[in-house]
C-alpha cells in the first residue's frame, strides 16, 4: 500500500525536523517546505494527499495562501492548519469552511496524527460558498470603515489642527470606497476617469480648508490602514485565492487617486500665487 504523501510546511527549523520525522514513524511519506514560495513550487510539482502548514510563515496569515493554492490545484487533499493561538475556537466555524482541521501549537502528535488519519477516511471537498470578494467586505462593512477612520483622522494631532465637521471631513470616503470596489470587481489596475476627477476635486477642497500636501498623505495612509484592518478582521471569509491580486488593486487605486489630489492641491497654489 503506497505511503500518504504530506506536505509540511513551517518556517521553524527545529519543527521541520521534528514534527516530520514523528510522521514518518507513522507512516506518512512528508516533504517539509520552509516559505510560501517554496511551498507552492511543491504543489505545482508534486500531488500530495496531505497539506499541514503553520498559520504564520513569514507574515501572519500566509497558511491561509497556501491552502489556497492546494484547493484550487489539488482540491483532494486534506488541509489542516497549525496555529499558535489557543483561543482560536472563535473562528473555527469560518476556518473550516475552507480548511479541513486545525491543531493548535504546540501540537499534540497523537490528536495531529489521529486528526490526518480520520479526514484521509472522511475528508472535506468542497468549498465554502460563503467565500466573498474583496469588494463585498469593502461594501458591506464601508461605513464602518468610516467611521473608524474618522476616529482615527480626529485623533491625529496633524489633522484635527484645522476644525472641520464630520461631513467635511468624510465626505469624499464613500466614493473613495466605491472607487476601490468597482477596481477590483472589474479586474483592472487603472483607475476610472470619474475617480481621478472626484481626487482632483478633494485636493481643492482640502486646500481651500487649509491642508497641506501632507495632511492628504496621512488621510491615505490612514484610510489604508483601517481598511487593511477590516480585510485582516473578515479574512476568513474572504476569497484567498483573489486576495493579492485585489489587495495590489486596492493600493494603486489609492495612490492614484491620492496622487491626483495632490496634483490639483499643487496647481490651486500655483494659481494663488499667481493672481497676487
Amino acid at each position: 500500500m503506497a505511503l500518504s504523501k504530506v506536505l509540511f510546511v513551517d518556517d521553524e527549523a527545529a519543527i521541520r525536523v521534528t514534527l516530520p520525522a514523528i510522521l514518518e514513524r507513522e507512516g506518512f511519506a512528508v516533504t517539509a517546505a520552509a516559505s510560501v514560495p517554496e511551498a507552492l513550487q511543491y504543489i505545482i510539482q508534486e500531488q500530495f494527499d496531505v497539506l499541514i502548514s503553520d498559520l504564520n510563515i513569514g507574515q501572519p496569515g500566509d497558511g491561509f495562501t497556501i491552502v489556497s493554492a492546494m484547493r484550487r490545484s489539488q482540491p483532494n487533499a486534506v488541509t489542516l492548519i497549525l496555529t499558535g493561538y489557543p483561543d482560536f475556537e472563535t473562528a473555527v466555524r469560518a476556518l473550516r469552511e475552507q480548511v479541513d482541521d486545525y491543531v493548535t501549537k504546540p501540537a499534540d502528535i497523537k490528536h495531529l496524527v489521529a486528526a490526518v488519519k480520520d479526514k484521509l477516511r472522511s475528508p472535506k471537498r468542497k468549498m465554502s460558498d460563503q467565500v466573498k470578494r474583496v469588494s463585498t467586505v469593502l461594501r458591506e462593512n464601508a461605513a464602518q470603515i468610516i467611521e473608524d477612520w474618522c476616529d482615527a483622522a480626529t485623533e491625529d494631532v496633524q489633522l484635527v489642527r484645522i476644525p472641520l465637521s464630520k461631513k467635511e471631513r468624510v465626505d469624499h470616503l464613500p466614493g473613495v470606497l466605491e472607487e476601490l470596489a468597482q477596481r477590483v470587481d472589474a479586474g483592472r489596475f487603472e483607475s476610472a476617469e470619474g475617480a481621478l476627477s472626484a481626487a482632483r476635486l478633494h485636493g481643492q477642497v482640502r486646500a481651500e480648508q487649509g491642508f497641506r500636501p501632507r495632511d492628504i498623505v496621512i488621510e491615505a495612509r490612514l484610510l489604508h490602514h483601517v481598511v487593511s484592518v477590516t480585510l485582516e478582521e473578515n479574512l476568513l471569509a474572504i476569497d484567498l485565492s483573489t486576495l493579492i491580486s485585489d489587495m495590489m488593486r486596492i493600493g494603486a487605486s489609492l495612490h492614484d487617486q491620492t496622487e491626483q489630489s495632490l496634483i490639483a492641491m499643487e496647481e490651486k497654489a500655483f494659481a494663488n500665487v499667481r493672481t497676487k
